[in-house]
C-alpha cells in the first residue's frame, strides 16, 4: 500500500531539506530523459530552469552565492539554519503533493495526494488523488495517539471487508512501495535533513553548487539550488540534486535527486522527486482535521 509522501531521512533529499473538497487534479507530471524539465498536459512545462545569467541577480530571501574560500554548500546551510526557525513558526499547511520514487531499482509512477500537516502536535491527513487504483485512500497520523500507529483505509472491496486499520509507520505494510516512513513527511523535516547531510558534505570537496533565478514550479517563481558531485564517492548520496525555493514564501516546494549514469555519457538516473503544489499556510486546522470521525472523511 502506498500511504504517504515524505522528505528523506539521511537521503539526498536532505541536501538541498476540507480534504475531499479538492476540485481538480493538476496535470500529470512526468520526468523526461533530460532532467531539468517536467511537462504536464499538452506538453506545457510544469517547471523549467532559467538560463544562468553572468550578471548578478537579486537572490531569493536568505539565499546567496558562496563567499570566497568557503565550501559551495555553505550558502545552502546558512539558508537552512535560518529557515528552521521560520518553518517552526508555521501553524499548519496544506498542499497537493506529487511523489515519484525508485524502489528496488524500479522507478514508480507519479502519485498525487492532498495533504494537511499540522506542526504541533505533529499531525498528518492524506487523501490520494491518483493513480486511479489509489484514489480515495486516506491516512491519518497524530503524534502521541493510537499507540504511535497511523490509521488508514483502502478503497473498493478491500475497504468494505477490512475498513480502517492501524499500521506502524515503519512497518512492512506501511512501507510497501515507499522509501521513507510517514513520520518523516513535511517541509520542516526536509530542512532539518538538509542541515544534517549538508554538515557532512561540507567536510569533502568535489561539490559544485549553482543558483538558478527565475525557475518556475506551477507558475510559482523560485530559485533553484543545483548540487552536483561529479565523481561517485562512498560519502556522497547522489550525483545531482535540485531544490526549488519559492521566492515569495522562502520555502522549498520541490526536490529531486539523481544517481550517477549507469554508462559513461549516459543520463543520470532519477532516484526520487517530491513537489508541493498549491501550498496554503496557516489554515487553522484543529483536531477534527485529523480525526477519523470527521464527516468529510470516509473512514469506517
Amino acid at each position: 500500500m502506498a500511504w504517504y509522501l515524505t522528505a528523506a531521512r539521511y537521503s539526498s533529499a536532505a541536501v538541498l531539506a476540507g480534504a475531499l473538497l479538492v476540485l481538480s487534479l493538476p496535470a500529470q507530471v512526468s520526468a523526461q530523459a533530460i532532467p531539468g524539465q517536467i511537462y504536464g498536459a499538452a506538453g506545457r512545462p510544469i517547471y523549467q530552469l532559467a538560463e544562468r545569467s553572468a550578471a548578478p541577480q537579486p537572490a531569493a530571501p536568505q539565499l546567496s552565492e558562496a563567499q570566497s574560500g568557503e565550501h559551495p554548500l555553505m550558502p545552502v546551510l546558512r539558508w537552512a539554519y535560518s529557515g528552521i526557525g521560520n518553518v517552526e513558526k508555521l501553524q499548519d499547511y496544506s498542499a497537493t503533493l506529487v511523489k515519484r520514487e525508485r524502489i528496488g531499482g524500479k522507478l514508480g509512477d507519479n502519485q498525487y495526494m492532498f495533504v494537511k500537516i499540522r506542526q504541533k502536535p505533529f499531525s498528518v491527513y492524506i487523501y490520494f488523488l491518483s493513480p486511479p487504483d489509489l484514489r480515495g485512500q486516506e491516512v491519518i497520523y497524530l503524534q502521541g495517539q493510537n499507540n504511535g500507529n497511523l490509521l488508514a483505509h483502502t478503497v473498493g472491496l478491500k475497504d468494505k471487508l477490512v475498513g480502517t486499520v492501524q499500521l506502524k509507520p515503519d512497518g512492512v505494510i506501511a512501507m510497501r512501495g515507499n522509501r521513507y516512513p510517514l513520520t518523516e513527511i513535511g517541509i520542516l523535516n526536509l530542512i532539518r535533513r538538509l542541515v544534517e547531510v549538508g554538515e557532512q558534505d561540507v567536510k569533502y570537496g568535489e561539490c559544485n553548487v549553482k543558483f538558478y533565478r527565475g525557475a518556475k514550479i506551477n507558475n510559482r517563481v523560485c530559485t533553484c539550488i543545483e548540487v552536483v558531485h561529479p565523481v561517485p564517492r562512498r560519502n556522497f548520496l547522489f550525483h545531482l540534486a535540485r531544490i526549488f525555493v519559492d521566492d515569495e514564501l522562502n520555502l522549498p516546494i520541490r526536490y529531486e535527486s539523481y544517481d550517477w549514469p549507469k554508462e559513461p555519457g549516459g543520463p543520470p538516473e532519477l532516484i526520487e522527486e517530491y513537489t508541493y503544489l498549491n501550498l496554503k499556510l496557516n489554515n487553522g486546522f484543529t483536531d477534527a482535521d485529523f480525526d477519523v470521525r470527521n464527516p468529510n472523511y470516509r473512514f469506517h
